[in-house]
């Protein structure tokens, strides 16, 4: 079972906090590694912090910065911080927003929730869709995009696990698929094993 189109599974590892679950990433040679400047998330982690851990990431592996609903200029300060060239967006941004990002170089993944993006009609760039309560480990329902037009590269987020992302790639197609609370052993702890598990599903 593959992802649809010739590329890799794009694989996102997000909300990582300490060297160890970084050094499982790099080990099993996800996609992206996503990391929570978001400061009333469980996962937070500050910028500060967060570099020394982006620098043990090879260049193979995409590092993000996951913002909500933070100011551009807080979102570019951040990720220079960090060390990171790629800005997740949750949360109310304007497309001059995400152009003024762009224009610094920083690269955009647009996070919707389903309910979003089925309002927006079609949305430029990388597009990340997740369920209306982003963070809850709750899976949508694969109608809800049923005859919907989707962005040719898309990342699929929303309550995915070690035991359904297999069957949420054949009901829904994405490019890529984002994973928080499904690889935890407790709220905001990361598993090593849960990851592994996670991964070898999704490339099975």
């Amino acid at each position: 079972m593959r992802l649809t189109g010739p590329m890799p599974p794009f694989i996102k590892i997000c909300g990582l906090r300490t060297p160890e679950m970084v050094a499982t990433c790099v080990q099993l040679n996800v996609s992206a590694i996503g990391f929570v400047f978001a400061p009333k998330s469980v996962r937070y982690i500050h910028p500060a912090e967060a570099r020394g851990l982006v620098e043990a990431i090879p260049a193979s592996i995409e590092p993000v910065g996951v913002f909500l609903n933070a100011p551009v200029d807080v979102v570019l300060a951040q990720v220079t911080a960090a060390g990171i060239g790629t800005a997740q967006l949750h949360g109310q941004y304007a497309a001059a927003d995400i152009k003024a990002i762009e224009a610094e170089g920083v690269r955009v993944i647009r996070a919707l929730s389903v309910s979003e993006y089925r309002a927006s009609g079609a949305v430029a760039g990388r597009v990340l869709i997740d369920g209306d309560d982003p963070g809850s480990g709750a899976e949508f329902s694969a109608s809800l995009l049923a005859g919907v037009a989707l962005p040719p590269k898309w990342i699929l987020a929303g309550g995915l696990t070690p035991q359904n992302v297999a069957r949420r790639i054949r009901e829904l197609a994405p490019t890529g698929v984002d994973v928080s609370s499904g690889v935890e052993s407790s709220r905001g702890v990361k598993s090593a094993e849960l990851i592994e598990r996670f991964v070898a599903a999704v490339r099975g």
